[in-house]
């Protein structure tokens, strides 16, 4: 991301943010504290002024965005509920896992828990429908799929 800043003189200060595709954002922070946003859909194009802010209602907003109030936590498993009030979820391998090293054939985590896992997430491939021969691997993701019981059985052998 390149960030361009430039003097605006008897007026404050201009930076111009390249958001990609050939986008920008262009925020002028006036010497009075008022702080004006501007997007451009093109190098070439105008610049349509988006928002306007006081300085009070400026810092209080970048203060927001900045995690001050508050710090979003990704949880330790994602959950979605289908009808019938089965889960889908999402468990990491941890370092040290029993399960890693096995196959899902060896791992027989089906018939011991009652949880199907649907597919893999490793690294930035996903394995969809992965077959019983595939090897579980430290740090993948696995996404499971049965009633809260078959989850709760699941986590319980995850870190034996």
């Amino acid at each position: 991301m390149t960030i361009r800043e430039s003097d605006l003189p008897g007026v404050g200060k201009k930076f111009e943010i390249e958001l990609g595709g050939g986008e920008e954002m262009v925020v002028v922070i006036h010497n009075t504290g008022k702080r004006e946003v501007f997007r451009r859909p093109a190098p070439d194009a105008d610049s349509e002024k988006a928002f306007e802010f006081s300085d009070d209602l400026a810092r209080t907003i970048g203060s927001i965005i900045e995690g001050a109030y508050f710090q979003p936590v990704e949880p330790e498993t994602q959950e979605t509920t289908l009808p019938g009030g089965i889960l889908l979820e999402w468990y990491e391998l941890p370092p040290g896992s029993p399960l890693v090293g096995e196959t899902l054939e060896s791992a027989d985590i089906g018939g011991r828990t009652g949880l199907a896992v649907v597919a893999i997430q490793r690294a930035d491939a996903v394995i969809d429908s992965p077959d019983a021969e595939t090897t579980l691997r430290e740090g993948d993701t696995l996404i499971g799929v049965g009633t809260p019981e078959n989850c709760a059985a699941f986590e319980e052998i995850l870190t034996e």
